[in-house]
């Protein structure tokens, strides 16, 4: 590193360390005088000169309840934030699985609007902290606030929290759960779940922690996966100066396209004669594809992992389970093979939707899945499960798929609780245009610029499943393809590592990576040392226990042709 570089970062800490001790004083003068009523005034006066630098740590956590925080501490507009809860979790204590004592805080970002939820957040502070914090994302249209003290996706054995880290998450301003869209209904909610939630929380959980260890946080991290990934990919674009690593796991980039795909498999499923395919026929499809594919690797391991060479035999495959002249067999088995309408509808699933408009950065789609290259579509988060569409479609009834898309077209396009989405034209959406576009602006994350981020040294590792059957790999492939386009294989390699993992969905599938991500993003980001080939367990329940190569994309695990099948030394890491 020059020394001009050196001298840069040094005064980028400088001023960030700065910005959060004037903040934090600012939030000690709150904690002490901005309060609800007069006796709370009392209490929390009596708590705050109870509570100088060396009281114990029970005392200074308790200092935190009830406290009112001005807006001046959040970056964005809001109405200030209240502090609902602050209390010690003993090590002792029951569930405690952190294997210390920590303090949990729960509070509100108050909203501008009285229809608008309050964005709901908790915080944990460890007392023994390694000077990190870790925002956490959500999934789905989130509605639950995120604890922060669970383990990490892909890292089951020991949670951040118990690690040392300060760790926090929200609900992205509104109550509901992860299948629910109505406050797409709500303007500044839409606005709070496309990014503003993840701002507002951020600064409440900064000042805060300065507070309670009297310093900032040396490191800031980002984790999250599918809503959680977008909203990873959301904080390096839109707030880059904010994080110094972030873990983006199968992310929906694209969430209109996504959704607006989801619509239009619906479509082909539900409103097109002989459209949907029952969950028998879907496993037929699954178990051809592996037939046909699973040895190409060199391995008959149940995983397909050499995902272009089974591309190869893709019109073989489906030649072989399409029905003599495209109509259904006389007698219904196991065996049974597809009609034409039914292959159609897997080939919208393969290839995407191509749009005559641009949604925002020049955004023409979104790209089609991995459907005969082993993505399994009988699962809860596949397919539908039943030939009749509910009148709100359900993940497991009518598919996961459109039923996240039913949600999006009704609350956040169309906003009319009881519009019919299979109405509704993806490619030629009339006087909902407008507003498509702009939801993709607010909600999506597909910008490639990531210059102030990578500028500041900022890094990044994506792990994405090859057989997700929820988000398109395709689409997270595409997006990094973009990104060398604009910035040089080189550039990007400095800050990015992206993992394509065969056999894994979209959290289940035939190979299910446990590798401590959080571990190897630190290690970069404080001692500059880069992840190459990671070594990932399968928890696989039928499998669990067996090991593969994480191979950077696009390298992918081959069967070095010796060895034990379920010990990664086996696998090398080799060009499509």
């Amino acid at each position: 590193m020059t020394a001009r570089r050196r001298c840069a970062r040094s005064t980028r800490g400088a001023r960030t360390a700065a910005s959060v001790v004037g903040v934090a004083s600012l939030l000690a003068a709150h904690l002490a005088n901005t309060q609800p009523n007069p006796q709370q005034v009392v209490q929390d006066a009596q708590l705050m000169q109870a509570a100088p630098k060396d009281a114990p740590f029970a005392v200074r956590c308790a200092a935190f309840a009830g406290a009112v925080l001005p807006p001046e501490l959040i970056a964005l507009p809001s109405a200030g934030v209240q502090i609902d809860s602050a209390a010690l979790v003993r090590a002792t204590a029951s569930g405690n699985q952190q294997g210390g004592e920590y303090c949990r805080i729960t509070g509100r970002i108050k909203a501008l609007e009285a229809a608008t939820p309050d964005i709901r957040f908790d915080l944990n502070l460890p007392r023994r902290w390694n000077g990190r914090a870790l925002q956490i994302g959500g999934g789905g249209y989130n509605g639950v606030v995120v604890s922060g003290t669970g383990v990490m996706p892909f890292s089951p054995d020991r949670a951040p929290l118990a690690q040392g880290y300060a760790t926090f998450g929200d609900d992205s301003g509104h109550i509901g759960d992860a299948s629910l869209a109505v406050f797409g209904l709500v303007d500044e909610a839409v606005t709070n779940f496309g990014y503003a939630h993840l701002k507002k929380t951020h600064d409440a959980a900064l000042a805060l922690i300065a507070r309670a260890y009297d310093r900032p946080p040396q490191r800031m991290y980002f984790a999250g996966g599918s809503t959680g990934g977008r909203e990873g990919y959301t904080v390096m674009q839109r707030f880059p100066d904010d994080y110094d690593g972030v873990i983006a796991n199968s992310p929906a980039l694209n969430f209109s396209g996504l959704r607006l795909l989801g619509v239009k498999l619906g479509q082909a499923e539900y409103a097109t004669p002989g459209g949907f395919i029952p969950p028998m026929l879907l496993e037929r499809v699954y178990e051809r594809t592996l037939a046909v594919c699973d040895g190409l690797d060199g391995a008959m391991d149940g995983i397909i992992s050499d995902v272009a060479a089974c591309r190869e035999h893709e019109a073989q495959i489906i030649d072989s389970l399409r029905c003599t002249g495209g109509a259904p067999s006389p007698s219904p088995s196991r065996d049974e093979c597809l009609t034409d309408a039914q292959l159609s509808t897997l080939l919208v699933m393969r290839d995407g939707l191509s749009l005559p408009y641009r949604l925002a950065w020049d955004v023409a789609g979104y790209r089609g899945y991995n459907v005969f290259q082993g993505t399994h579509l009988t699962g809860l988060l596949g397919l539908g499960h039943q030939p009749e569409r509910l009148p709100v479609p359900t993940f497991f009834a009518n598919g996961y798929l459109f039923a996240q898309g039913d949600g999006y077209v009704r609350y956040f396009v169309a906003r009319d609780a009881g519009f019919d989405s299979l109405r509704f034209d993806p490619q030629y959406p009339g006087k909902y245009r407008a507003q498509l576009i702009a939801l993709s602006q607010t909600i999506g994350a597909m910008n490639t610029d990531l210059s102030r981020y990578i500028a500041r040294g900022g890094k990044l590792i994506t792990v994405h499943g090859l057989a997700d059957e929820v988000i398109s790999p395709n689409q997270t492939i595409a997006y990094h393809r973009a990104l060398i386009d604009r910035f040089g294989a080189e550039r990007v390699d400095g800050f990015m590592r992206l993992y394509m993992v065969p056999g894994f969905q979209h959290g289940g599938g035939a190979f299910i990576p446990a590798v401590d991500l959080l571990g190897a993003l630190d290690s970069w980001v404080t001692r500059g040392v880069p992840p190459e080939t990671l070594i990932a367990t399968d928890i696989a329940a039928a499998t669990n226990g067996r090991s593969r190569p994480l191979c950077r994309y696009p390298l992918f695990p081959r069967y070095v042709g010796k060895g034990n099948v379920n010990l990664a030394s086996s696998f090398a890491c080799a060009e499509p």
